[in-house]
């Protein structure tokens, strides 16, 4: 049994493409994986600032900063009983949702997820895949306008997840059939998958 990390971030809610794809997936595998499944938009995570920060230090810490720091650890083991994440990332503005990057933020820690070494840094989180579904109103796929892809290759490959799978969804604000043909085509990818 696969042991499956599911994070949407959509803010669309009920009516995200992103989301709708993940279940499909989901449907699809059956009895044949164990989900953790984390709403970033339902469950929102506190922004990276000088409390957090100091949170991850571990020392001398106030209460909150306790819960930060917690809360930080429980994402991260979120990710290493998990041998696959399923990312959903909507392109906002030709990047990741806020929601998306709150949860790198948290999850990026020197020591913990990644080590510098005289050879440059280490991803300490081997052994994982991640298969990102990625909705977009345009048509950016292998365009200078697609921040969204290297983003998300750079910070997991820099955490040590490298085998980094992207299925698209484009043209969805480009009229119905457009929409239904990429929507088609996204759930194709993702059966048997």
């Amino acid at each position: 049994m696969t042991n499956v990390l599911v994070l949407k971030s959509s803010i669309l809610g009920p009516h995200s493409s992103s989301a709708k794809l993940i279940e499909h997936w989901v449907e699809q595998q059956g009895n044949n994986i164990s989900l953790i499944e984390r709403d970033l938009v339902a469950n929102p995570l506190p922004l990276l600032d000088a409390n957090v920060l100091a949170a991850f230090s571990g020392k001398a810490l106030s209460e909150e900063q306790e819960q930060l720091l917690a809360l930080s650890d429980q994402l991260i083991t979120e990710i290493k009983v998990s041998d696959l994440l399923v990312i959903g990332a909507p392109m906002y503005n030709f990047s990741v949702p806020t929601q998306l990057k709150l949860w790198v933020d948290l999850i990026a820690r020197a020591g913990v997820t990644f080590q510098y070494t005289e050879n440059g840094p280490q991803g300490l989180l081997k052994g994982k895949k991640a298969k990102v579904i990625t909705t977009r109103g345009g048509l950016h796929q292998d365009k200078e306008t697609d921040n969204l892809v290297p983003y998300l290759k750079t910070v997991l490959g820099f955490v040590g997840i490298e085998e980094v799978e992207f299925i698209y969804a484009e043209g969805l604000s480009m009229g119905e059939d457009i929409a239904n043909e990429h929507l088609s085509q996204a759930k194709a990818a993702l059966t048997g998958s």
